[in-house]
């Protein structure tokens, strides 16, 4: 510390604009070494495969502002100690300040906590799909768009971003964390044969998973779980799939879209909800 306050002197008895002007750039060099360092890391991450690429960008994306607020904070000062203006007003003013917001931030604090921990977990990353549940009973699903220390940040399929203090988060649904596995219920008729449809449910499934556009998307066999539900109009079949956790939606879809059209082909029935209502006629007396 005496060393640097040596320097700092020197600096100050020359021209304080030079000295700041350096100041100024040693510190943006010390940012611009650690972006390049960060960079290369998050790249050796990538390396190692998605799951690990996600979680350094996630990591470095936080951790680079933390750097930049540091380092702009440390070069203000330099420069102040370096024009000799006296800095102990400012840490006065700042301690009560630092007191006084203390006592009403608790939230805030609770914010940062939480979004600390979110990241050390590895709860979800940077563009993954997921639902948040809010202590207020809130709940919103969208793709992650970024994360901060205070807020998380949730673009819907609509476009609209929804802005969640990391302190509300309850409870965390992730979609697109390693693999997923989209369930198929399908009603049908209940005059059906049963074991027909689920063996044409199973062909249509083997042949999705077989064709060259999909294959790569899907992992394993299908699985037929038979029927599930005696419904009111219906008898609920239900298949199940294993893919690629962010093409869930679209593997489930192009699944629906080709079963539809091999029961149509088949004659198998998925019926509109029935309501059969009978009728009591009383006869009048004297009639």
């Amino acid at each position: 510390m005496s060393f640097l306050a040596q320097e700092l002197e020197e600096l100050s008895a020359g021209n304080p604009l030079i000295s700041s002007t350096l100041i100024i750039a040693v510190f943006a060099l010390i940012y611009w070494a650690a972006t390049i360092a960060g960079s290369k890391y998050v790249n050796r991450m990538h390396r190692k495969g998605h799951e690990s690429g996600a979680r350094a960008d996630t990591l470095w994306l936080v951790l680079r502002r933390v750097i930049l607020l540091v380092i702009a904070f440390l070069a203000i000062l330099f420069v102040f100690l370096v024009w000799g203006w006296s800095i102990t007003p400012f840490l006065g003013v700042g301690t009560v300040l630092a007191a006084a917001i203390g006592f009403g931030a608790q939230d805030v604090v609770k914010d940062f906590l939480s979004g600390f921990f979110v990241l050390m977990e590895d709860q979800f990353h940077v563009g993954d799909v997921i639902t948040v549940a809010g202590v207020n009973g809130t709940v919103t699903t969208g793709t992650v768009e970024d994360i901060q220390l205070r807020v998380t940040v949730l673009r819907d399929l609509e476009g609209n971003a929804h802005y969640i203090p990391n302190g509300q988060i309850a409870v965390v649904s992730n979609f697109t964390s390693k693999y997923a596995q989209p369930v198929l219920d399908i009603g049908v008729a209940y005059e059906t044969d049963l074991d027909h449809a689920l063996e044409v449910m199973r062909d249509e499934l083997e042949n999705l998973a077989a064709d060259p556009a999909y294959r790569d998307l899907i992992n394993g066999d299908p699985e037929i779980l038979g029927v599930n539900e005696l419904g009111d109009s219906s008898v609920v079949l239900r298949g199940r799939l294993t893919t690629v956790a962010e093409e869930r939606w679209t593997i489930r879809r192009e699944a629906l879209r080709r079963i539809k059209k091999r029961f149509d082909a088949e004659g198998i029935t998925i019926p509109f909800p029935q309501i059969t209502i009978n009728q009591k006629i009383v006869d009048k007396e004297g009639d």
